[in-house]
């Protein structure tokens, strides 16, 4: 085991606490049926960790308590499986419309034991018509185009996207469009366990304050 794993480890044990063992069985899915199914590549075995759940966390330091999360074009669950083991108090709802992917995401949600506050939702971003306070997003489409896809939705909820290096750019590039529609976008990076593990744009209603 070399010393990075072993880094990602502890610091999974300061994130998840008690729900380590959640995450880990997560991980073992991913690495399992993700991989077998095709949702997650092969290359990714090795980087599962700081690669996929530990940078979906960084949505959780800025998700309100009690909060009903919608996680669009959910795919193998990131960041929505992490998010709702690491934040027992939000209930999360899964939204994604491929047929393969919503199968895996059932057997997570029954492996996970998380059907109490995790629900399966089989449907388009742009067709989510749910009550959740908070929606998130990780590589889905560029700022703009999510923009778009959630238009009615936010507000009164606030969009979390995970992007990387080119989230000042993208934020730019949409500039137009969220003042267009009364919104304010703002880069974020918040720390979990000690470390930034990702950077997301914030996206709310320019009245309010974003802090």
């Amino acid at each position: 085991m070399s010393s990075e794993t072993v880094d990602w480890l502890d610091w999974a044990r300061a994130a998840f606490g008690e729900a380590l063992p959640g995450a880990t069985a997560y991980a073992g899915l991913l690495a399992g049926p993700g991989m077998e199914w095709g949702l997650i590549g092969p290359a990714e075995a090795e980087r599962l960790w700081e690669r996929h759940i530990a940078n979906s966390l960084c949505v959780a330091p800025l998700v309100p308590a009690g909060a009903v999360v919608a996680d669009l074009g959910s795919g193998a669950g990131l960041p929505g499986i992490p998010l709702a083991l690491a934040r027992p108090d939000v209930r999360v709802e899964l939204v994604e419309p491929m047929q393969r992917r919503v199968d895996f995401l059932d057997l997570c949600v029954r492996e996970l034991g998380l059907r109490d506050r995790v629900e399966v939702v089989r449907a388009r971003a742009e067709e989510y018509a749910g009550s959740a306070t908070v929606l998130t997003a990780r590589a889905v489409a560029r700022l703009d185009k999510l923009v778009r896809l959630v238009s009615g939705l936010v507000p009164p909820a606030v969009l979390l996207a995970i992007k990387g290096e080119r989230a000042e750019a993208e934020c730019g590039a949409a500039a137009s469009l969220l003042g267009a529609r009364g919104l304010v976008a703002e880069v974020v990076r918040p720390v979990v366990a000690g470390r930034v593990v990702g950077s997301v744009v914030r996206v709310g209603a320019a009245e309010e304050s974003m802090g």
